[in-house]
């Protein structure tokens, strides 16, 4: 890896505190490294730029793909996925009572859980666990 693309993911990796910004979990306590996900994807003539990167655990990098846009299950209709960066999460989201599952609050959130498949058992299994020594949910 070239070392602007090192410098490229450590400056990602800290403005999303370590977490991937779509499912929240933390790098720390995944078996795998995140990946730095273009938002709106380089095939679709997306650019490498810090606006348009995220930091995303491999499962939510793998889910999300190309795709800017899933349809919400509640409205049948195509609606964009949560953007990192334009988006806020709590607008958008909240934490069930357990703090097992990402709720969603508006149609964007909806499209963004059904396509990334934010409440995936590993998920949850992974939130279990870290809400059992404090790491979670995040602040």
């Amino acid at each position: 890896m070239a070392r602007s693309s090192t410098a490229r993911r450590r400056a990602v990796a800290a403005r999303a505190t370590g977490r991937c910004e779509y499912c929240r979990c933390p790098e720390s306590y995944v078996g795998s490294s995140f990946c730095i996900d273009h938002i709106h994807p380089r095939a679709a003539g997306g650019l490498t730029t810090p606006e348009n990167l995220a930091f995303a655990c491999p499962g939510c990098n793998a889910f999300k793909s190309d795709q800017v846009a899933a349809l919400d299950p509640a409205t049948g209709k195509m609606t964009r996925l949560f953007h990192p960066r334009l988006d806020l999460w709590s607008e958008h989201f909240r934490w069930s009572e357990d703090s097992l599952d990402m709720l969603p609050v508006t149609s964007v959130a909806r499209a963004t859980v059904a396509r990334l498949r934010l409440n995936r058992p590993a998920l949850r299994n992974l939130r279990h666990a870290l809400r059992s020594v404090g790491v979670h949910p995040p602040e």
